[in-house]
């Protein structure tokens, strides 16, 4: 028997291979960082951050930071959870005891974002494990379930994942209006988004050459896939092409976000997302090998035997699609009186928020909604004598003008990005500047492996300063003369030459 041209098995089916593979990615790409990050003799060591915590807030801590390294932040227990979540993303993807994978995938992710601090604060991060969570309600259950035997997901958690969709697209073009940022108004903001993004790709200098003109029509056009094209995902069944049109056009705009810069598993995750709306009809043309057969009666026998459970997942997925409404209307609130706009009191809505925080799973999204105009950059450079000084270079960030901005992604270098924002307020991200100075200074190796090749020869720098440049791409012309793809003029230095004793 064919299936009918409403169900999402096969949607289903592929939306949590894709998660799996997307947790597969984060997890490994934590796992060459993590040690350096937040290990023993890392940056922001998470031994001594939840010693921190304790101190502070006892017990209360316990809730408010959950996490399973509570119990052991070793470097060998960091490895290890790493190393959990790699291979429970392999049993995902093959589509084993998806529910209970599913729930210690969720568990081990919000365990490392705790304990990662800023390094793990990304929207990608809380994204996923929003996404994750509410894929334990979405998955089959049984530990092996299979195309032909499995129940279809119900109605109410196949709309949760469509509201978290729909949620991250429009608010991702709601908040660029509601924030009051003038280059979203004018659309102009694009004319700087490819030059000041945090780990630009090569694309984005030739993305950046083209004329004003087609840089206002290409924000225009992303307000409208963004405003408008969300709203069809919740088009009835009759309007099915609407929904098919909405992820054509939404799936552009995360090809165009992936292929301009290097934003970690962001873009494979709403792809993820956006698919969830071709319904199994549309699948099988372009999956056809998938089994078509049904056995009616094992599908029927799940149906009746999971009926509580049933009852369970709906009341939940009731409950988290109101938390999401508060969410949402929250953000746009937060970014209206920021600009000192008219808006709702959601003050009411706080603390039952708060009492959810906690678990990262419930989140507001607004990605660029105010566009940096300009590009700082903080430098690292060493000497022996404090005379002659060269340069200690991240591997994938902006460094000599000569290198060519290359394609990371999706692997997601946490140094690398945190020194995107700390160029922006380098005082306020002094807490971790600081300690990164000090393991480079002692050549600590975990930490050392994040930056790139050193220049040093065998140990470490004498000395070591932060000179704060600005940088932009190069023209046509000026590449064309110097061969380089950036322009970069000193700003200051923002410290004196330091040694170790200085720092301790």
């Amino acid at each position: 028997m064919a299936t009918h041209p409403s169900s999402y098995l096969l949607s289903r089916w592929i939306f949590l291979r894709l998660l799996g593979l997307t947790y597969l990615i984060a997890f490994a790409s934590l796992a060459t960082q993590v040690i350096g990050l937040i290990g023993a003799q890392g940056i922001l060591p998470a031994a001594d951050y939840f010693d921190r915590l304790f101190d502070t807030f006892g017990t209360q801590a316990y809730r408010d930071y959950p996490s399973l390294l509570w119990l052991s932040s070793s470097d060998l227990t960091l490895r290890v959870l790493c190393g959990v979540g790699i291979a429970l993303s392999g049993l995902l993807v093959a589509g084993v005891a998806p529910r209970v994978v599913l729930a210690l995938l969720w568990a081990s992710y919000l365990s490392l974002t705790i304990a990662g601090q800023t390094f793990l604060a990304f929207q990608w991060d809380t994204l996923l494990l929003e996404t994750g969570l509410l894929a334990c309600f979405y998955a089959p259950s049984g530990w092996r379930p299979t195309l032909t035997t499995e129940a279809a997901p119900a109605p109410v958690t196949r709309w949760l994942i469509w509201w978290l969709l729909f949620r991250l697209m429009f608010l991702s073009g709601i908040t660029k209006l509601a924030s009051g940022d003038p280059t979203w108004a004018n659309l102009t903001a694009l004319t700087y988004h490819y030059q000041t993004q945090p780990l630009p790709l090569w694309t984005g200098w030739y993305m950046h050459q083209l004329p004003a003109w087609v840089h206002q029509a290409s924000a225009a056009s992303m307000f409208v896939v963004e405003l408008l094209l969300p709203w069809m995902v919740f088009a009835p069944p009759r309007c099915r092409r609407w929904r098919l049109s909405a992820c054509a056009g939404l799936l552009l705009l995360q090809v165009m976000i992936g292929v301009t810069g290097n934003y970690g598993f962001f873009s494979l995750l709403s792809v993820a997302l956006c698919l969830t709306v071709v319904d199994d009809r549309g699948w099988r043309r372009l999956l056809p090998f998938l089994p078509v057969e049904r056995d009616e009666s094992q599908a029927g026998a799940r149906q009746v035997g999971g009926r509580w459970r049933r009852a369970l997942v709906a009341t939940a997925a009731v409950a988290l699609f109101g938390l999401g409404g508060l969410t949402f209307a929250g953000e746009i609130t937060r970014d209206l009186q920021r600009s000192g706009r008219p808006s709702l009191d959601l003050s009411w809505s706080e603390p039952i928020l708060e009492w959810v925080r906690p678990l990262r799973s419930v989140n507001g999204y607004g990605l660029f909604r105010v566009m940096t105009r300009e590009r700082p950059e903080l430098v690292i450079e060493g000497s022996a004598d404090g005379v002659v000084w060269t340069e200690w270079d991240l591997r994938w960030k902006p460094g000599a003008p000569t290198r060519r901005p290359r394609l990371v992604a999706p692997h997601q270098p946490r140094l690398d990005w945190q020194f995107w924002f700390a160029a922006l307020d380098p005082r306020g991200d002094s807490y971790w500047l600081s300690p990164l100075l000090v393991r480079l200074f002692e050549g600590e190796p975990s930490v050392t492996a994040l930056m790139g090749e050193t220049p040093f020869g065998d140990g470490p720098p004498r000395y070591l300063r932060l000179a704060h440049y600005d940088y932009r791409y190069t023209t046509w012309s000026e590449r064309a003369e110097r061969g380089a793809w950036w322009h970069r003029e000193l700003i200051d230095y923002l410290t004196e030459p330091l040694s170790l004793a200085d720092l301790r």
